[in-house]
């Protein structure tokens, strides 16, 4: 199942993973702490295309956002999904953190595994979101940082 976001429904305060946010908890200019939901629902795995507007634009992640200063992990990305999709969410499992380097940047991902316990879905940052088997999510075009998080997501799951 897809859902697409009407293209005029950009949040310009959440417009990049890799841009400015002010009080967005950086090491130093060049590394973001970013916190990210593996939300499952029925079986299935939410991923969320970045919109064209944003940095690394139609790649797939799991969706969150940076940690302000003050907020614990949770607090942060429970913000953030009520912020991006609309919805209150359940955080179940922590995943191992992991740290990407891109070319002008260093994120390193915080992600949980996830579940909606309120709201409908909405995208007001996302051109779309797609949920998917977990044994499918590899064939999405995803973000670099976001890679590492699925294969612990993966062998989460095998170790079940």
């Amino acid at each position: 199942m897809h859902l697409r976001r009407s293209p005029d429904r950009t949040n310009k305060l959440f417009n990049s993973l890799l841009g400015n946010y002010p009080g967005a908890i950086m090491t130093h200019l060049s590394h973001i702490h970013v916190t990210c939901a593996i939300i499952e629902r029925d079986d299935l795995v939410l991923a969320a295309q970045r919109s064209r507007t944003m940095s690394l634009p139609l790649k797939w992640e799991f969706p969150g956002g940076k940690i302000i200063t003050g907020e614990t992990l949770e607090e942060c990305l429970c913000r953030e999904i009520r912020e991006e999709l609309d919805v209150a969410i359940g955080l179940h499992t922590p995943l191992p953190a992991s740290t990407h380097k891109y070319p002008k940047l260093t994120v390193t991902l915080y992600p949980f595994v996830c579940s909606i316990i309120s709201g409908e879905l909405t995208l007001r940052e996302h051109a779309q979101i797609s949920w998917l088997p977990p044994d499918k999510l590899s064939e999405l075009d995803w973000a670099e940082a976001d890679i590492p998080v699925l294969s612990s997501y993966c062998r989460l799951l095998k170790a079940k």
